[in-house]
């Protein structure tokens, strides 16, 4: 599903990663982990192709990422790839349901048909009962759950998340380690997670653990 071979970023005179080579198999779930400062969330935002890197090579189901153009790159991004972070960066003026379909609308999808899958996320993670609530009138977890459903509407080939308990207390971010794990079993969804929580890790198929911009485990 992802193959990424001999990635490296710099920054100004700060070198990010220094080659980092890694693959995910399709239906695995695959945490990354490592003290702040490793690489962690760059390499993800590298693979997720929200940044770029200076030298590497990136596979994602089959497609040779980092030979798209821009705006093939955006289409990609938007179709194949779904993105969970630590903040849920829901929009405050739509309601759960709007904001899950919003992927699907940018793609110029079919309005009805977006808001019936929409609804079946909503139905699946148990939370038909707040499709038009908005952001500000659901709970942490609730909300978190809505960005996961959100990540999902377009059926994306693969799923980044980055530290996307960081922001719960261990209840909800217990309920979202499991979320994953049903997604995982029953969709064969594909997830790389960037995670300080070895509870969510432990859940995971494997760890990568990263330390100075490489790949020790």
């Amino acid at each position: 599903m992802l193959q990424a071979v001999d990635i490296k970023k710099q920054y100004d005179q700060s070198i990010i990663l220094k080659g980092v080579s890694l693959s995910v198999q399709p239906a695995e779930m695959v945490a990354i982990m490592g003290p702040s400062g490793a690489g962690k969330s760059t390499l993800l935002h590298i693979l997720g192709t929200l940044d770029t890197a200076d030298a590497g090579s990136i596979s994602i189901n089959n497609t040779a990422v980092h030979a798209l153009s821009k705006n093939e790159m955006a289409d990609f991004r938007n179709q194949s790839i779904g993105f969970v972070f630590q903040f849920h960066h829901l929009l405050p003026e739509f309601n759960a349901l709007e904001n899950i379909c919003l992927p699907q609308w940018i793609a110029k999808k079919d309005k009805a048909q977006a808001e019936r899958y929409a609804l079946e996320l909503l139905d699946y993670m148990n939370l038909t009962d707040k499709a038009h609530k908005k952001p500000n009138e659901l709970s942490g977890g609730e909300q978190q759950r809505i960005a996961i459903a959100r990540a999902l509407i377009n059926k994306p080939a693969i799923v980044f998340a980055d530290e996307p308990t960081g922001n719960l207390d261990s209840h909800n971010a217990q309920s979202i380690h499991e979320l994953f794990s049903k997604l995982r079993t029953e969709l064969q969804q594909t997830f790389v997670i960037v995670t300080h929580n070895e509870h969510l890790a432990k859940s995971t198929d494997r760890v990568i653990k990263m330390q100075d911009g490489l790949i020790i485990a």
